[in-house]
Protein backbone atom coordinates (compact mmCIF):
# COMPACT_ATOMS: atom_id res chain seq x y z
CA UNK A 1 0.00 0.00 0.00
CA UNK A 2 1.14 3.54 -0.77
CA UNK A 3 0.78 6.24 1.86
CA UNK A 4 0.66 9.99 1.21
CA UNK A 5 4.42 10.37 1.70
CA UNK A 6 5.13 7.66 -0.90
CA UNK A 7 2.82 9.31 -3.43
CA UNK A 8 4.32 12.76 -2.95
CA UNK A 9 7.84 11.35 -3.18
CA UNK A 10 7.05 9.61 -6.45
CA UNK A 11 5.57 12.82 -7.87
CA UNK A 12 8.73 14.68 -6.92
CA UNK A 13 10.94 12.04 -8.55
CA UNK A 14 8.94 12.33 -11.77
CA UNK A 15 8.85 16.14 -11.83
CA UNK A 16 12.37 16.95 -10.62
CA UNK A 17 14.61 13.91 -11.05
CA UNK A 18 13.79 12.45 -14.48
CA UNK A 19 12.01 9.34 -13.18
CA UNK A 20 10.12 7.61 -15.95
CA UNK A 21 9.24 4.24 -17.39
CA UNK A 22 11.74 3.98 -20.20
CA UNK A 23 9.77 1.40 -22.14
CA UNK A 24 6.78 -0.91 -22.11
CA UNK A 25 7.66 -3.64 -24.59
CA UNK A 26 5.19 -6.25 -25.84
CA UNK A 27 6.86 -9.52 -26.83
CA UNK A 28 5.10 -11.54 -29.54
CA UNK A 29 5.89 -15.09 -30.67
CA UNK A 30 5.96 -15.58 -34.44
CA UNK A 31 6.60 -19.33 -34.39
CA UNK A 32 3.10 -19.98 -35.69
CA UNK A 33 3.77 -17.66 -38.64
CA UNK A 34 6.45 -19.87 -40.23
CA UNK A 35 5.54 -20.76 -43.83
CA UNK A 36 7.44 -22.00 -46.86
CA UNK A 37 5.66 -19.31 -48.89
CA UNK A 38 7.50 -16.07 -48.06
CA UNK A 39 4.55 -13.84 -48.95
CA UNK A 40 2.21 -15.89 -46.79
CA UNK A 41 4.68 -15.86 -43.89
CA UNK A 42 4.92 -12.07 -44.10
CA UNK A 43 1.13 -11.77 -44.14
CA UNK A 44 0.91 -13.92 -41.02
CA UNK A 45 3.63 -11.87 -39.29
CA UNK A 46 1.87 -8.59 -40.06
CA UNK A 47 -1.54 -9.87 -38.99
CA UNK A 48 -0.27 -11.32 -35.72
CA UNK A 49 1.73 -8.26 -34.69
CA UNK A 50 -1.04 -5.80 -35.52
CA UNK A 51 -3.78 -7.88 -33.90
CA UNK A 52 -1.88 -8.45 -30.66
CA UNK A 53 -0.42 -4.96 -30.31
CA UNK A 54 -3.21 -2.81 -31.68
CA UNK A 55 -4.09 -1.43 -28.22
CA UNK A 56 -0.59 -1.23 -26.72
CA UNK A 57 -0.03 2.49 -27.24
CA UNK A 58 -3.59 3.37 -26.24
CA UNK A 59 -3.32 1.41 -22.99
CA UNK A 60 0.08 2.91 -22.14
CA UNK A 61 -1.19 6.42 -22.78
CA UNK A 62 -4.15 5.71 -20.51
CA UNK A 63 -1.81 4.57 -17.71
CA UNK A 64 0.31 7.69 -18.17
CA UNK A 65 -2.75 9.89 -17.85
CA UNK A 66 -4.24 8.01 -14.91
CA UNK A 67 -1.10 7.69 -12.78
CA UNK A 68 0.94 10.64 -14.05
CA UNK A 69 3.88 8.35 -14.82
CA UNK A 70 5.70 9.13 -18.09
CA UNK A 71 6.13 6.09 -20.36
CA UNK A 72 8.75 7.29 -22.83
CA UNK A 73 8.69 4.41 -25.33
CA UNK A 74 6.16 1.82 -26.42
CA UNK A 75 7.92 -0.99 -28.27
CA UNK A 76 7.59 -4.48 -29.71
CA UNK A 77 9.87 -7.49 -29.77
CA UNK A 78 9.35 -10.65 -31.80
CA UNK A 79 10.77 -14.15 -32.21
CA UNK A 80 14.26 -14.04 -33.80
CA UNK A 81 13.40 -13.61 -37.44
CA UNK A 82 16.18 -15.95 -38.57
CA UNK A 83 13.98 -18.77 -37.22
CA UNK A 84 11.00 -17.56 -39.20
CA UNK A 85 12.72 -16.67 -42.46
CA UNK A 86 14.71 -19.91 -42.74
CA UNK A 87 11.68 -21.78 -44.08
CA UNK A 88 11.01 -19.20 -46.81
CA UNK A 89 12.86 -18.55 -50.05
CA UNK A 90 14.02 -15.09 -51.06
CA UNK A 91 15.64 -12.27 -49.14
CA UNK A 92 14.91 -12.02 -45.39
CA UNK A 93 14.71 -8.23 -45.84
CA UNK A 94 11.04 -8.65 -46.70
CA UNK A 95 10.47 -9.60 -43.06
CA UNK A 96 12.19 -6.41 -41.88
CA UNK A 97 9.94 -4.41 -44.17
CA UNK A 98 6.78 -6.07 -42.84
CA UNK A 99 8.00 -5.60 -39.24
CA UNK A 100 8.47 -1.90 -39.94
CA UNK A 101 5.02 -1.64 -41.50
CA UNK A 102 3.41 -3.41 -38.53
CA UNK A 103 5.30 -1.20 -36.04
CA UNK A 104 4.10 1.92 -37.82
CA UNK A 105 0.54 0.65 -37.83
CA UNK A 106 0.69 0.02 -34.07
CA UNK A 107 2.28 3.41 -33.36
CA UNK A 108 5.37 2.05 -31.57
CA UNK A 109 8.75 3.71 -32.01
CA UNK A 110 10.94 0.59 -32.37
CA UNK A 111 10.57 -3.13 -33.01
CA UNK A 112 13.27 -5.63 -32.11
CA UNK A 113 13.82 -9.20 -33.19
CA UNK A 114 15.55 -9.02 -36.57
CA UNK A 115 17.90 -11.41 -34.84
CA UNK A 116 19.88 -14.64 -35.08
CA UNK A 117 21.31 -16.98 -32.43
CA UNK A 118 24.58 -18.51 -33.69
CA UNK A 119 26.65 -19.06 -30.53
CA UNK A 120 27.41 -22.67 -31.48
CA UNK A 121 27.34 -22.42 -35.26
CA UNK A 122 25.18 -21.43 -38.21
CA UNK A 123 21.96 -23.32 -38.85
CA UNK A 124 20.09 -23.26 -42.15
CA UNK A 125 19.66 -19.72 -43.39
CA UNK A 126 21.57 -18.00 -40.56
CA UNK A 127 24.52 -16.82 -42.66
CA UNK A 128 22.26 -15.41 -45.39
CA UNK A 129 20.11 -13.78 -42.74
CA UNK A 130 23.07 -12.06 -41.09
CA UNK A 131 24.27 -10.85 -44.51
CA UNK A 132 20.88 -9.16 -44.94
CA UNK A 133 21.16 -7.06 -41.76
CA UNK A 134 22.85 -3.98 -43.32
CA UNK A 135 20.15 -3.66 -45.99
CA UNK A 136 17.36 -4.33 -43.49
CA UNK A 137 18.55 -1.60 -41.12
CA UNK A 138 19.34 0.85 -43.92
CA UNK A 139 15.90 0.56 -45.52
CA UNK A 140 13.79 0.63 -42.37
CA UNK A 141 13.59 3.22 -39.60
CA UNK A 142 12.09 1.30 -36.67
CA UNK A 143 13.60 -2.19 -37.00
CA UNK A 144 16.41 -3.23 -34.62
CA UNK A 145 18.72 -6.22 -35.04
CA UNK A 146 20.85 -8.41 -32.81
CA UNK A 147 23.07 -11.47 -33.14
CA UNK A 148 24.16 -13.74 -30.27
CA UNK A 149 27.65 -15.08 -31.04
CA UNK A 150 28.59 -16.71 -27.73
CA UNK A 151 27.47 -18.07 -24.39
CA UNK A 152 28.92 -19.58 -21.23
CA UNK A 153 27.49 -22.98 -22.20
CA UNK A 154 28.56 -22.95 -25.86
CA UNK A 155 31.73 -20.86 -26.03
CA UNK A 156 32.35 -18.21 -28.70
CA UNK A 157 31.74 -18.61 -32.41
CA UNK A 158 34.86 -16.89 -33.79
CA UNK A 159 33.58 -17.19 -37.37
CA UNK A 160 30.49 -15.24 -36.29
CA UNK A 161 32.70 -12.60 -34.63
CA UNK A 162 34.58 -12.09 -37.89
CA UNK A 163 31.34 -11.94 -39.88
CA UNK A 164 29.81 -9.41 -37.50
CA UNK A 165 32.90 -7.18 -37.71
CA UNK A 166 32.21 -6.85 -41.41
CA UNK A 167 28.44 -6.55 -40.99
CA UNK A 168 28.75 -3.72 -38.43
CA UNK A 169 31.07 -1.81 -40.77
CA UNK A 170 28.83 -2.38 -43.80
CA UNK A 171 25.74 -1.29 -41.86
CA UNK A 172 27.48 1.97 -40.94
CA UNK A 173 28.57 2.49 -44.55
CA UNK A 174 25.05 1.94 -45.89
CA UNK A 175 23.69 4.60 -43.50
CA UNK A 176 26.63 7.01 -43.71
CA UNK A 177 24.32 9.76 -45.00
CA UNK A 178 22.28 9.38 -41.78
CA UNK A 179 25.06 9.62 -39.19
CA UNK A 180 25.74 5.86 -39.63
CA UNK A 181 22.54 5.30 -37.65
CA UNK A 182 22.00 1.74 -38.87
CA UNK A 183 24.87 0.54 -36.66
CA UNK A 184 23.16 2.15 -33.64
CA UNK A 185 20.29 -0.31 -34.18
CA UNK A 186 22.55 -3.39 -34.20
CA UNK A 187 23.82 -5.28 -31.12
CA UNK A 188 26.17 -8.27 -30.93
CA UNK A 189 25.64 -10.35 -27.77
CA UNK A 190 27.16 -13.03 -25.63
CA UNK A 191 24.62 -14.67 -23.30
CA UNK A 192 21.71 -12.66 -24.71
CA UNK A 193 18.47 -12.77 -22.73
CA UNK A 194 15.07 -13.52 -24.17
CA UNK A 195 13.02 -11.09 -22.05
CA UNK A 196 15.01 -7.89 -22.57
CA UNK A 197 12.63 -4.93 -23.10
CA UNK A 198 15.38 -2.49 -24.17
CA UNK A 199 16.47 -1.77 -27.72
CA UNK A 200 18.32 -2.48 -29.83
CA UNK A 201 18.78 -5.96 -28.36
CA UNK A 202 15.22 -7.00 -27.57
CA UNK A 203 13.81 -10.20 -29.02
CA UNK A 204 11.07 -12.58 -27.88
CA UNK A 205 12.66 -15.88 -26.80
CA UNK A 206 11.26 -19.26 -27.76
CA UNK A 207 10.59 -20.13 -24.10
CA UNK A 208 8.41 -17.08 -23.57
CA UNK A 209 4.58 -17.02 -23.63
CA UNK A 210 2.81 -16.36 -26.92
CA UNK A 211 2.46 -12.68 -25.93
CA UNK A 212 3.86 -10.91 -22.87
CA UNK A 213 4.48 -7.46 -21.39
CA UNK A 214 7.97 -6.49 -20.21
CA UNK A 215 8.79 -3.15 -18.59
CA UNK A 216 12.08 -1.27 -18.49
CA UNK A 217 12.43 1.37 -15.78
CA UNK A 218 14.92 4.22 -15.54
CA UNK A 219 15.96 6.59 -12.75
CA UNK A 220 19.67 7.56 -12.73
CA UNK A 221 18.61 11.10 -11.84
CA UNK A 222 16.69 9.85 -8.81
CA UNK A 223 19.67 7.87 -7.51
CA UNK A 224 22.04 10.80 -8.03
CA UNK A 225 19.67 13.21 -6.27
CA UNK A 226 19.46 10.84 -3.29
CA UNK A 227 23.26 10.68 -3.00
CA UNK A 228 23.68 14.47 -3.00
CA UNK A 229 22.12 14.57 0.47
CA UNK A 230 24.80 12.31 1.97
CA UNK A 231 28.16 13.94 1.23
CA UNK A 232 29.84 12.49 4.33
CA UNK A 233 28.35 8.97 4.25
CA UNK A 234 30.68 5.98 4.11
CA UNK A 235 30.48 3.52 1.25
CA UNK A 236 28.23 1.06 3.12
CA UNK A 237 25.72 3.85 3.73
CA UNK A 238 25.93 4.86 0.06
CA UNK A 239 25.14 1.25 -0.90
CA UNK A 240 22.08 1.25 1.34
CA UNK A 241 20.82 4.56 -0.08
CA UNK A 242 21.09 3.25 -3.64
CA UNK A 243 19.34 0.01 -2.66
CA UNK A 244 16.40 1.83 -1.04
CA UNK A 245 16.09 4.24 -3.96
CA UNK A 246 16.10 1.36 -6.46
CA UNK A 247 13.27 -0.25 -4.50
CA UNK A 248 11.14 2.88 -4.99
CA UNK A 249 11.97 3.09 -8.71
CA UNK A 250 11.19 -0.58 -9.33
CA UNK A 251 7.88 -0.32 -7.48
CA UNK A 252 6.70 2.14 -10.13
CA UNK A 253 7.71 -0.30 -12.87
CA UNK A 254 5.80 -3.11 -11.16
CA UNK A 255 2.67 -0.97 -11.01
CA UNK A 256 2.85 -0.09 -14.71
CA UNK A 257 3.63 -3.66 -15.80
CA UNK A 258 0.81 -5.28 -13.84
CA UNK A 259 -1.68 -2.63 -14.95
CA UNK A 260 -0.72 -2.86 -18.63
CA UNK A 261 -0.84 -6.65 -18.49
CA UNK A 262 -4.36 -6.64 -17.01
CA UNK A 263 -5.72 -4.09 -19.46
CA UNK A 264 -4.23 -5.80 -22.50
CA UNK A 265 -5.23 -9.27 -21.33
CA UNK A 266 -1.74 -10.75 -21.75
CA UNK A 267 0.71 -12.19 -19.18
CA UNK A 268 3.01 -9.85 -17.25
CA UNK A 269 6.60 -10.84 -17.94
CA UNK A 270 9.33 -8.96 -16.08
CA UNK A 271 10.55 -5.60 -14.89
CA UNK A 272 14.05 -4.77 -16.05
CA UNK A 273 15.22 -2.45 -13.30
CA UNK A 274 18.24 -1.13 -15.17
CA UNK A 275 19.33 2.45 -14.63
CA UNK A 276 18.97 3.59 -18.24
CA UNK A 277 20.50 7.04 -18.77
CA UNK A 278 19.62 9.76 -21.26
CA UNK A 279 21.46 12.82 -22.59
CA UNK A 280 19.27 14.98 -20.30
CA UNK A 281 21.20 16.89 -17.67
CA UNK A 282 21.31 14.90 -14.42
CA UNK A 283 19.94 11.66 -15.90
CA UNK A 284 23.34 9.99 -15.99
CA UNK A 285 24.98 6.87 -14.58
CA UNK A 286 28.35 8.62 -14.91
CA UNK A 287 27.13 11.41 -12.63
CA UNK A 288 26.13 8.83 -10.00
CA UNK A 289 29.68 7.46 -10.03
CA UNK A 290 31.06 10.98 -9.73
CA UNK A 291 28.66 11.69 -6.86
CA UNK A 292 30.26 8.76 -5.06
CA UNK A 293 33.54 10.66 -5.10
CA UNK A 294 35.21 10.19 -8.48
CA UNK A 295 36.55 13.36 -10.07
CA UNK A 296 35.48 12.07 -13.47
CA UNK A 297 33.93 8.83 -14.71
CA UNK A 298 36.76 6.75 -16.15
CA UNK A 299 39.26 7.53 -13.41
CA UNK A 300 40.77 4.83 -11.21
CA UNK A 301 38.01 3.52 -8.95
CA UNK A 302 35.31 3.69 -11.63
CA UNK A 303 35.03 -0.08 -12.02
CA UNK A 304 34.71 -0.60 -8.26
CA UNK A 305 32.07 2.12 -7.95
CA UNK A 306 30.10 0.71 -10.90
CA UNK A 307 30.22 -2.82 -9.46
CA UNK A 308 28.75 -1.58 -6.21
CA UNK A 309 26.09 0.47 -8.01
CA UNK A 310 25.04 -2.51 -10.14
CA UNK A 311 24.74 -4.79 -7.13
CA UNK A 312 22.82 -2.27 -5.03
CA UNK A 313 20.34 -1.65 -7.83
CA UNK A 314 19.63 -5.36 -8.17
CA UNK A 315 19.28 -5.97 -4.44
CA UNK A 316 16.89 -3.06 -4.05
CA UNK A 317 14.83 -4.00 -7.09
CA UNK A 318 14.22 -7.63 -6.20
CA UNK A 319 12.47 -6.55 -3.00
CA UNK A 320 10.00 -4.43 -4.97
CA UNK A 321 9.00 -6.84 -7.71
CA UNK A 322 8.49 -10.58 -7.88
CA UNK A 323 9.46 -10.74 -11.54
CA UNK A 324 12.87 -9.24 -12.24
CA UNK A 325 14.54 -10.03 -15.55
CA UNK A 326 16.06 -8.57 -18.65
CA UNK A 327 19.47 -6.98 -18.09
CA UNK A 328 18.73 -5.49 -14.68
CA UNK A 329 21.48 -3.29 -13.23
CA UNK A 330 23.19 -0.25 -14.73
CA UNK A 331 23.71 0.62 -18.40
CA UNK A 332 26.73 2.59 -19.61
CA UNK A 333 25.91 3.72 -23.18
CA UNK A 334 28.39 6.44 -24.06
CA UNK A 335 26.31 8.53 -26.48
CA UNK A 336 23.12 8.28 -24.37
CA UNK A 337 24.65 9.48 -21.10
CA UNK A 338 25.61 13.14 -20.66
CA UNK A 339 28.28 12.29 -18.08
CA UNK A 340 29.81 9.57 -20.25
CA UNK A 341 29.91 11.96 -23.21
CA UNK A 342 31.74 14.56 -21.15
CA UNK A 343 34.17 11.98 -19.77
CA UNK A 344 34.96 10.66 -23.25
CA UNK A 345 35.43 14.16 -24.67
CA UNK A 346 37.96 15.14 -21.99
CA UNK A 347 39.88 11.87 -22.32
CA UNK A 348 39.04 10.47 -18.87
CA UNK A 349 37.02 7.63 -20.37
CA UNK A 350 38.81 5.38 -22.86
CA UNK A 351 37.73 2.28 -24.74
CA UNK A 352 40.02 0.15 -22.57
CA UNK A 353 38.47 1.52 -19.36
CA UNK A 354 35.00 0.96 -20.75
CA UNK A 355 35.91 -2.66 -21.44
CA UNK A 356 36.94 -3.10 -17.80
CA UNK A 357 33.68 -1.53 -16.66
CA UNK A 358 31.66 -3.96 -18.78
CA UNK A 359 32.83 -6.82 -16.56
CA UNK A 360 30.64 -5.44 -13.76
CA UNK A 361 27.79 -3.55 -15.49
CA UNK A 362 24.56 -4.88 -16.97
CA UNK A 363 25.58 -5.16 -20.59
CA UNK A 364 28.74 -4.01 -22.41
CA UNK A 365 30.29 -1.59 -24.90
CA UNK A 366 27.17 0.34 -25.75
CA UNK A 367 26.78 3.20 -28.25
CA UNK A 368 30.53 3.61 -28.67
CA UNK A 369 31.62 5.56 -31.76
CA UNK A 370 34.96 4.77 -33.39
CA UNK A 371 36.84 6.14 -36.44
CA UNK A 372 35.28 5.19 -39.74
CA UNK A 373 38.50 3.70 -41.12
CA UNK A 374 38.71 1.08 -38.37
CA UNK A 375 39.41 -2.31 -39.95
CA UNK A 376 36.66 -4.96 -39.88
CA UNK A 377 38.92 -7.37 -37.99
CA UNK A 378 39.50 -4.85 -35.19
CA UNK A 379 35.74 -4.54 -34.76
CA UNK A 380 35.49 -8.34 -34.76
CA UNK A 381 38.21 -8.56 -32.11
CA UNK A 382 36.44 -6.00 -29.91
CA UNK A 383 33.34 -8.18 -30.18
CA UNK A 384 35.38 -11.27 -29.26
CA UNK A 385 36.90 -9.51 -26.23
CA UNK A 386 33.49 -8.53 -24.91
CA UNK A 387 32.12 -12.01 -25.56
CA UNK A 388 35.02 -13.47 -23.56
CA UNK A 389 34.13 -11.28 -20.57
CA UNK A 390 30.53 -12.46 -20.77
CA UNK A 391 31.40 -16.11 -21.32
CA UNK A 392 33.88 -16.38 -18.45
CA UNK A 393 31.82 -14.32 -15.99
CA UNK A 394 28.50 -16.00 -16.87
CA UNK A 395 26.87 -12.64 -17.64
CA UNK A 396 25.43 -10.83 -20.61
CA UNK A 397 27.83 -8.68 -22.58
CA UNK A 398 27.15 -6.82 -25.79
CA UNK A 399 28.75 -4.58 -28.37
CA UNK A 400 26.88 -1.74 -30.05
CA UNK A 401 29.69 0.03 -31.83
CA UNK A 402 29.35 2.61 -34.59
CA UNK A 403 32.12 3.19 -37.13
CA UNK A 404 31.77 6.87 -38.10
CA UNK A 405 32.33 6.64 -41.83
CA UNK A 406 34.41 9.55 -43.12
CA UNK A 407 35.17 10.85 -39.63
CA UNK A 408 38.14 10.53 -37.28
CA UNK A 409 38.96 10.65 -33.59
CA UNK A 410 37.83 13.94 -32.06
CA UNK A 411 34.82 14.28 -34.38
CA UNK A 412 31.26 13.46 -33.31
CA UNK A 413 28.08 11.79 -34.51
CA UNK A 414 24.85 13.41 -33.36
CA UNK A 415 21.49 11.61 -33.54
CA UNK A 416 19.57 13.71 -31.03
CA UNK A 417 16.83 12.41 -28.74
CA UNK A 418 17.49 9.33 -26.60
CA UNK A 419 20.35 8.18 -28.85
CA UNK A 420 22.25 11.39 -28.05
CA UNK A 421 25.64 12.18 -29.57
CA UNK A 422 28.80 10.14 -29.66
CA UNK A 423 32.34 11.52 -29.50
CA UNK A 424 34.63 9.39 -31.66
CA UNK A 425 36.97 7.40 -29.40
CA UNK A 426 40.42 6.09 -30.28
CA UNK A 427 40.94 2.40 -31.03
CA UNK A 428 44.09 0.29 -30.68
CA UNK A 429 45.18 -0.13 -34.29
CA UNK A 430 47.53 -3.08 -33.87
CA UNK A 431 46.10 -5.88 -36.00
CA UNK A 432 44.28 -8.90 -34.55
CA UNK A 433 43.63 -10.30 -38.05
CA UNK A 434 45.73 -13.46 -37.74
CA UNK A 435 43.83 -14.39 -34.56
CA UNK A 436 40.38 -13.54 -35.93
CA UNK A 437 41.01 -15.39 -39.21
CA UNK A 438 41.78 -18.66 -37.44
CA UNK A 439 38.02 -19.10 -37.12
CA UNK A 440 36.37 -21.99 -35.33
CA UNK A 441 34.86 -22.18 -31.87
CA UNK A 442 36.46 -20.93 -28.66
CA UNK A 443 35.49 -23.68 -26.19
CA UNK A 444 33.21 -22.99 -23.23
CA UNK A 445 34.98 -22.46 -19.89
CA UNK A 446 35.30 -25.30 -17.37
CA UNK A 447 32.67 -23.85 -15.06
CA UNK A 448 30.07 -24.24 -17.83
CA UNK A 449 29.97 -27.94 -16.91
CA UNK A 450 27.29 -27.51 -14.28
CA UNK A 451 24.39 -29.87 -14.48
Amino acid sequence: MLNAHDILETIRMIQEECLDIRTVTMGISLLDCIDSDGAEACRKVYDKITSRARNLVKVCEGIEKEYGIPIINKRLSVTPIAMVSAASSGSPVKFAEIMAKAAENCGVNLIGGYSALVEKGFSAGDADFIESIPEALATTERVCASVNIGSTKAGINLDACKLMGRIVKKTAEMTADNQCFGAAKLVVFCNSVSDNPFMAGAYHGIGEPDVTINVGVSGPGVVRAALTKYKDADIAEIFDIIKKTSYKITRVGQLVGVTASARLGVPFGIVDLSLAPTPAIGDSVAYILEEMGLERCGSSGTTAALAMLNDAVKKGGVMACSRIGGLSGAFIPVSEDAGMIAAAECGALTLEKLEAMTAVCSVGLDMVVIPGDTHDDIIAAVIADEAAIGMVNNKTTAVRIIPAIGKKEGDCLDWGGLFGRGPIMSVNKYSPSAFINRGGQIPAPLHSLRN
